[in-house]
């Protein structure tokens, strides 16, 4: 996704539906699964398992070990069909807000730099970026402004949930 003095920069990003919050994220500069499953990991330890986990037909999301992931966790999958793009229009907005707003105004030197400066962007989103569809708040706001007490007890450890898409 991002331009580097030298190669690619690839971004992964674990998204609510609902909320447009970006619950986990990762960059490298490899294709591969495992930054995939690390960010996929993280969003589950941090905010429980959702219901249905909506992605692309890329290899790493079609892998066993990543859809066996989801498996383990009893998480729906869903997969765009061939030429679907609106089953996906929640990160494909993202991605085009990141570009746009970040990865186009910038050149990165390394992947660390990369790294370091879409978190700070990603961070900003969900903390301070208006969202029209959420009526010009940010993410992070309508996200917790919209948890029942029991969710929100249970994404603090005390007991796991389901609710809204990934």
């Amino acid at each position: 996704m991002g331009v580097l003095t030298k190669g690619f920069a690839y971004l992964i990003v674990i998204l609510d539906w609902y909320s447009r919050k970006v619950l986990s994220w990762r960059v490298s500069n490899i294709m591969d699964i495992s930054f995939c499953l690390e960010a996929l990991e993280e969003a589950i330890a941090r905010y429980g398992t959702h219901e249905i986990f909506n992605t692309d037909q890329g290899s790493q999301f079609t892998s066993d070990a990543f859809t066996g992931k989801l498996k383990e966790h009893n998480i729906r999958i869903s997969m765009d069909g061939k030429g679907s793009w609106r089953d996906n229009i929640f990160v494909e907005r993202l991605c085009r807000s990141v570009k746009y707003e970040e990865v186009y105004l910038k050149v990165y030197e390394t992947v660390t730099e990369a790294r370091r400066s879409i978190g700070i962007y990603l961070n900003f989103y969900n903390r301070e970026r208006p969202h029209s569809s959420l009526d010009g708040i940010p993410p992070n706001q309508f996200y917790y402004n919209n948890l029942s007490p029991i969710q929100f007890l249970q994404q603090r450890g005390f007991g796991q949930f389901s609710i809204y898409a990934l």
